[in-house]
């Protein structure tokens, strides 16, 4: 189906591995062209609940391929808005969590690409680097919009004016990426993540990546409406529903087991948000009113619930 990419999706997980190695990765016309394609998949099938980037042998991705540009009258301009920023756009704006496989050097574009993820596994050998300044251009893609977010404004300026590489190890003190495994445990660790975020309630997960995109351009009196407003939204779909009721069978199973162990046990007295205990006064360890070891967990009432239960 592509040229110039590997997809596949496994298990609700969608995989697109960026596939020229022999340039390190970097985009041509081409390669923009399909990756657009590929990412307006995930986002149409609603079987995709997590995207995970990659790059193919040792790079991630070099940024533009510059020997594709030779030759060529173009605008620079034109090119960034109808090739590289779409890329971005997508990847913020498609509400599933993406999980980049930095496997490898991330250079220009392509250290931009991972900085748009959600989350970043990095391999120990990953350098990272904004040399666009080296070339007599300036950062796009993203980067003067993530870098300064990241790691503040001064470390930003550093990165992007002196165009020097940095270390997995660099990038994670930065806040740059997640976590930095050994690269024969990469696939594994992102194995795991994917998986987890494939597992997890997907409405919940795109209302939570919506919200915090708008954070940065909202008051905390806008955030404080939509968390209401999103709180709404997930509170009626089926996964708090199955989820809140897994999670009190499970609860009230731990706390009967945690009752039974204990000693000197007068009286039970259940209440629908927390269950206590009453113990004999001659007991000094355990005499008085105690609250059994439970998660807190505010449970609204609904229309048709018993008000005598509180």
């Amino acid at each position: 189906m592509y040229q110039t990419l590997k997809f596949e999706v496994n298990k609700h997980i969608a995989t697109i591995t960026l596939n020229r190695p022999d340039t390190y990765n970097a985009f041509n016309e081409e390669m923009s062209k399909e990756f657009l394609h590929a990412l307006k998949a995930c986002r149409k099938d609603k079987g995709v609940r997590v995207i995970v980037l990659t790059g193919e042998g040792k790079a991630f991705c070099s940024g533009q391929d510059l020997k594709d540009a030779q030759g060529k009258k173009r605008s620079l301009g034109e090119s960034v808005d109808k090739r590289y920023n779409p890329m971005i756009r997508l990847v913020r704006g498609i509400e599933k969590p993406f999980v980049c496989r930095l496997n490898g050097v991330a250079a220009g574009a392509g250290a931009s690409l991972a900085l748009a993820c959600d989350y970043v596994v990095a391999s120990e050998k990953v350098k990272m680097v904004w040399a666009f300044v080296n070339i007599g251009l300036v950062l796009d893609s993203g980067s003067s919009w993530f870098l300064p977010r990241l790691v503040g404004h001064r470390k930003a300026f550093e990165l992007a004016t002196l165009g020097e590489k940095i270390t997995a190890a660099q990038a994670l003190e930065m806040g740059l990426v997640n976590e930095v495994v050994a690269p024969e445990d990469l696939d594994a660790r992102v194995e795991e993540i994917a998986g987890k975020y494939a597992a997890s309630a997907p409405r919940a997960l795109a209302l939570m990546k919506r919200m915090l995109n708008r954070s940065f351009e909202s008051s905390l009196d806008q955030m404080l409406e939509v968390e209401r407003q999103s709180q709404e939204i997930a509170g009626s779909t089926e996964d708090y529903k199955g989820g809140h009721g897994c999670f009190l069978r499970e609860t009230r199973s731990t706390v009967s087991r945690e009752i039974r162990n204990l000693k000197h046990l007068y009286v039970l007295v259940y209440h629908p948000l927390n269950l206590y205990f009453h113990a004999p006064s001659h007991c000094p360890c355990l005499s008085g009113q105690y609250q059994a070891t439970v998660p807190h967990v505010q449970i609204p009432r609904r229309k048709g619930d018993d008000a005598t239960l509180g």
